[in-house]
């Protein structure tokens, strides 16, 4: 499927004459859709009744109206279009009338509901489908029918499935197209194969369920109050049971196969639920609920062009941040990513029930969440941070019954190639833009030494397709470069090999798989820079309190470092020893950080940190303090351009491969906002001195958008940071949080 985004703005009629055949609801409102916004010079419509015919003039839906094609069509010529607005059988009869009187010079298209029938009935009228004839369908509707129903706003930010085939002529489709665009809706394209497809599950199933649940409320129980009683879930369920009949008695005929099937499928799922419901099965019954309560939100966000969280739009998102001010209060920021991706895995991995608090409900959390629901996981929420996992063991997952999608997370696509190649079924997983950019070998070439049967995209990258049924072996595995990523996937592909599993870290990362597996019972021997595990145990269904995430916190600790008068103290952080290198690397800077109320909770200790104002000097970054910093680095390069003096990172050769090169995004951005920034090939020397105003780009990469949010408080003037639509996918309340200490921050929709 192809969106077609409109290319120019109308200044004068895209067509001379419209004709529209079957002057209804869906005729109509496009010749009133035209008319009103000055996009065609005349409408002439063609009904079956003379009296139809009075009604679309006198309503001012057409200009003038006959009972036969053929009384206009010599008047047709280049540019005027012809809308066939028939029920779908009807289609044939009109088509036959056309060839005979209308120019192929003139453009056709249609606007019935299954493609394949009239795409069937021009090729035995014309022998094969004309150059002119551009195959559609609008996507709306309403409960009423009929010319007196045409509404001129019926289109607006609906969408309509064009299905041009290879004998589509440019021209006609290229102006079928800028039609509908006029009238204010989305133009898709698919194979008209697709398309019946699509629509016998999404439309015509539904209703072909609502005429038949009215008509069994009707006719067999017989109870006279039952409609008198019913409440609003069943009005609206069964609004389309009032859509014209002849019509869908059409539809239903022209998508005979497409219907079947879809209802067969249904009829399936209708009889298991029969069975849950009679057997009392419990978690059958949840997981359905659940499974569709999600899917209907997700459908919902997608129709209002959200993604899986409320406050993020499909659409790119800009933020331009005035410069100056100070941040300051109290706040919790939103929970550590990395662990909310491991209780999701490990819940769902585990025997028994698993209740997560305080998970982060961001973008790329909610694609693990909705990955292991697509393989059979009954998950509960997430609502207001719980979530209720039940847990099917180790080997009790089940095939997804499509590519699982990961959305940005490198995180869960690295990780869960571990868990997913000790599977019996074969699954492929794949990413958007920027995550099918990213290396995926430095995880599948260990997980092929185990017995992994992997396949990768171009140059190494998503898509990641594994085979089932390998028997995993264990490895003893020495990293080539510290990744908790890479270590992390070894050893979850390590509870299903046999033997012991070895991995072996050149430095410090962070430990959290380590710490919750533990937490589930299972053995994890840790010694110096080596993690193992055992294959075959179990793990067990736990409770786990998700600390705030450190990453996240690191923007409001760069910020109250660089901005005079500030005072910011951040609650409940987790402060794991391998995440604490932001911590210690602005203490090195002269930064004014203290740490209060520590404690440990789950297994991971937290503190509250309170950090406040203090001029900071430029350092050489110390090696050791890389790894436990590396997503922390976009942040701390800001500190560095408002520090006195040099910073030095050498050792850094994993921002290169992050959600972009961080190294070289932060160094273009500092460059144009007039600092000395130089990328080496493991770091960046930074000068300090005097950020400017300026535009700078993100590549699609959350942190650098963050990064460059906070750069302004020590900024000359506004700095507009663009595309900054991914900062969802780790930190949803971060425009909110930042409002709330003191940033001035505008988000701008485009």
């Amino acid at each position: 499927m192809t969106q077609i985004t409109p290319t120019q703005t109308i200044n004068a009629p895209l067509i001379n004459k419209l004709v529209v055949i079957g002057i209804g609801l869906i005729g109509g409102s496009l010749a009133l859709g035209l008319k009103k916004r000055f996009a065609c010079n005349e409408v002439i419509g063609i009904a079956r009744r003379e009296k139809t015919c009075e009604e679309a003039i006198a309503l001012g839906v057409v200009d003038r109206a006959y009972t036969s094609l053929a009384e206009v069509a010599g008047e047709l010529c280049a540019g005027d279009v012809i809308f066939i607005s028939v029920p779908t059988l009807s289609v044939k009869t009109i088509l036959e009338e056309i060839k005979t009187c209308v120019s192929a010079e003139v453009t056709l298209t249609d606007g019935a509901s299954v493609k394949g029938n009239v795409q069937l009935a021009a090729q035995e009228v014309y022998g094969e489908v004309p150059a002119q004839f551009v195959l559609g369908h609008p996507i709306a509707g309403a409960e009423k029918s009929g010319v007196s129903a045409a509404n001129p706003d019926l289109y607006e930010h609906h969408r309509v499935i064009l299905t041009p085939l290879s004998t589509t002529g440019v021209t006609h489709f290229e102006l079928v197209t800028k039609l509908w665009h006029a009238v204010g809706a989305e133009v898709l394209t698919m194979t008209v194969a697709e398309h019946d497809e699509v629509l016998a599950a999404t439309s015509h199933l539904p209703h072909a369920i609502a005429y038949s649940l009215v008509d069994t409320l009707a006719q067999d129980i017989g109870n006279p109050n039952i409609f008198r009683y019913a409440a609003g879930g069943f009005r609206d369920f069964t609004r389309i049971a009032s859509s014209d009949p002849i019509m869908w008695h059409d539809i239903m005929r022209a998508n005979k196969q497409s219907v079947l099937h879809a209802l067969d499928l249904f009829i399936d799922n209708l009889t298991r639920l029969r069975t849950g419901i009679e057997t009392e099965d419990s978690e059958y019954l949840l997981g359905v609920f659940t499974r569709a309560k999600v899917a209907r939100d997700h459908f919902t966000n997608m129709l209002a062009k959200r993604a899986f969280v409320n406050s993020m739009s499909t659409q790119k998102i800009d933020y331009v941040v005035q410069p100056g001010g100070k941040v300051v209060g109290t706040i919790r920021v939103p929970g550590d990513k990395s662990i909310s991706h491991r209780s999701i895995m490990l819940g769902s991995l585990a025997e028994g029930i698993t209740e997560v608090e305080g998970f982060l409900e961001g973008e790329d959390a909610l694609a693990t969440l909705q990955a292991f629901r697509d393989m059979g996981v009954v998950i509960e929420g997430p609502i207001n941070g719980y979530v209720k996992i039940h847990g099917v063991g180790l080997h009790g997952l089940k095939a997804p019954s499509k590519s699982l999608y990961m959305g940005n997370s490198g995180t869960t696509i690295r990780l869960m190639s571990g868990i997913l190649s000790g599977q019996t079924f074969d699954v492929e997983m794949s990413g958007d833009e920027s995550l099918a950019k990213r290396p995926m070998n430095r995880v599948a070439n260990p997980l092929r030494e185990m017995g992994a049967q992997i396949d990768t995209g171009e140059g190494g990258r998503p898509p990641l397709k594994i085979r089932g049924g390998a028997q995993l072996k264990a490895i003893n595995y020495v990293m080539p470069m510290a990744s908790a990523q890479v270590k992390s996937c070894v050893l979850l592909a390590g509870l299903y090999a046999k033997g012991t599993t070895r991995v072996t870290e050149p430095a410090p990362t962070r430990d959290h798989t380590e710490r919750m597996l533990t937490g589930f019972g299972y053995s994890v021997k840790r010694e110096g820079a080596v993690a193992e595990l055992t294959g075959g145990g179990k793990l067990i269904g736990t409770k786990i309190e998700v600390p705030s995430d450190i990453s996240s916190a690191t923007f409001f600790m760069v910020a109250a470092s660089i901005a005079p008068g500030s005072d910011v103290t951040l609650t409940h952080v987790g402060i794991n020893p391998t995440r604490i290198g932001v911590i210690n690397i602005l203490r090195l800077m002269g930064g004014d950080l203290t740490l209060s109320n520590e404690r440990t909770v789950g297994g991971e200790p937290v503190a509250d940190i309170r950090v406040r104002y203090a001029p900071l000097k430029g350092i050489r970054i110390p090696e050791d303090q890389v790894p436990l910093a590396i997503d922390e680095f976009p942040a701390l390069f800001i500190a560095a351009a408002c520090a006195q003096g040099e910073t030095i990172l050498t050792g850094a050769e994993e921002l290169r491969v992050k959600e972009s090169d961080r190294i070289q995004s932060m160094a273009d951005g500092l460059q144009i906002l007039g600092i000395d920034a130089k990328p080496t090939h493991d770091g960046i020397i930074i000068q300090g001195g005097q950020l400017q105003t300026g535009a700078v780009e993100t590549h699609h990469d959350h942190r650098i958008a963050m990064a460059f949010t906070i750069a302004a408080l020590r900024a000359t003037g506004p700095i507009h940071v663009k595309d900054s639509t991914n900062v969802v996918t780790s930190f949803p309340t971060f425009v909110q949080l930042a409002k709330q200490t003191g940033i001035n921050l505008e988000v701008i929709n485009h």
